[in-house]
C-alpha cells in the first residue's frame, strides 16, 4: 500500500492505494489536481480524457471511503455514502482512513492528490 493525501479545502485526508495497474497510472500522474463533481449525492468523480489501465475491473459493492475508477467512463471516484449500489466495471484503488463526510453536501469542488510526505 502508498500512502497519499488528499487537500480538499484546506482539509486534509489520508488514504491508501492499494498496489494495482489503475492505481500506478494515477499515482503516476501525482501531485494531482482535478475539479471533482458531486454525483449522486454519494460520490465524488472526475472523468478523465483519456482511458486508465484497469485490467482488475469486475462488477463490485463498495464500502464508504473507496477510492476506485469506473472504466467505461474513465471516472475517477471517491464513494462517501451508501447506497447499496452493485456496479459494473469497477478497479479499485484505495481506501480514505480519515472521515468523509466533509463531502456531504458540497458541490464540485477541487481535489490535490499527492503522495504522503515521509
Amino acid at each position: 500500500m502508498t500512502k497519499v493525501t488528499l487537500t480538499i479545502n484546506n482539509q486534509k485526508l489520508s488514504a491508501d492505494f492499494f498496489d494495482n495497474d489503475t492505481s500506478k497510472a494515477l499515482m503516476e500522474q501525482f501531485p494531482l489536481n482535478v475539479t471533482m463533481m458531486n454525483l449522486y449525492s454519494r460520490e465524488m468523480t472526475y472523468r478523465f480524457k483519456e482511458a486508465l489501465p484497469a485490467k482488475k475491473a469486475k462488477t463490485s459493492g463498495y464500502e464508504v471511503g473507496d477510492i476506485a475508477y469506473w472504466a467505461p467512463r474513465h471516472s475517477f471516484v471517491i464513494f462517501y455514502k451508501q447506497t447499496g449500489e452493485v456496479i459494473g466495471e469497477l478497479q479499485k484503488v484505495g481506501h480514505i482512513k480519515s472521515d468523509v463526510s466533509l463531502f456531504n453536501g458540497l458541490g464540485d469542488t477541487k481535489i490535490k492528490f499527492e503522495l504522503e510526505e515521509k
